[in-house]
């Protein structure tokens, strides 16, 4: 199944937002248009995956109706959840508690923030809705919707980055990230 990972756009929020519901701004609808207007012809999608999150979610409403695409909402594909530092900046976070969150930026695996979902977790859930989206239609040509950090995962997960790093994996707001599923076997979970 070949899938076509596609970062929400701007929302004019800043810091950790996670599970915080944001809307996309003017500017983020902008990006997406722009993106999808440019893959008209030659993306072949054959169904929309979303989160279920306003960010992503508005978005692939509009886009699935205009192209008359079956749509799928998974909260699998729900960004990760921050826990307590939901909605915090990384500034905030630097006065509070440094060492909490340098240890997070080197490890988030080990160091996950205080009532975060752990990295695994994330993992076989983003790992799962993928899996169930296969399992509907094992030849899909699909467009997910969805958040940095599911994509940072994936993309760790298909280039055999170690988890620890996920944070240097750049996904810019509206970028498109294409991977095959299932993945590798030799990849880590």
């Amino acid at each position: 199944m070949r899938v076509d990972l596609l970062r929400h756009g701007d929302t004019s929020q800043a810091g950790f937002r996670g599970q915080l519901d944001d809307s996309l701004s003017a500017l983020g609808w902008q990006q997406l248009q722009a993106v999808c207007a440019e893959l008209a012809g030659s993306a072949g999608w054959t169904a929309v995956l979303s989160s279920p999150l306003r960010r992503c979610a508005e978005f692939a409403r509009a886009l699935a109706r205009e192209r008359d695409l079956p749509l799928v909402f998974d909260a699998g594909l729900a960004e990760y959840d921050f826990g307590d530092w939901a909605g915090a900046s990384p500034a905030e976070l630097f006065n509070r508690d440094p060492d909490a969150l340098e240890r997070f930026w080197r490890d988030p695996v080990a160091h996950p923030p205080p009532g975060a979902e752990t990295i695994l977790a994330f993992s076989a859930r983003v790992r799962a809705a993928l899996d169930s989206a296969q399992a509907r239609e094992p030849e899909a040509r699909l467009l997910v919707l969805t958040h940095g950090g599911v994509i940072r995962l994936l993309r760790c997960l298909q280039e055999g980055i170690p988890l620890q790093a996920m944070s240097s994996v750049d996904v810019a707001h509206a970028s498109l990230h294409r991977l095959q599923w299932p993945l590798p076997d030799a990849v880590p979970a």
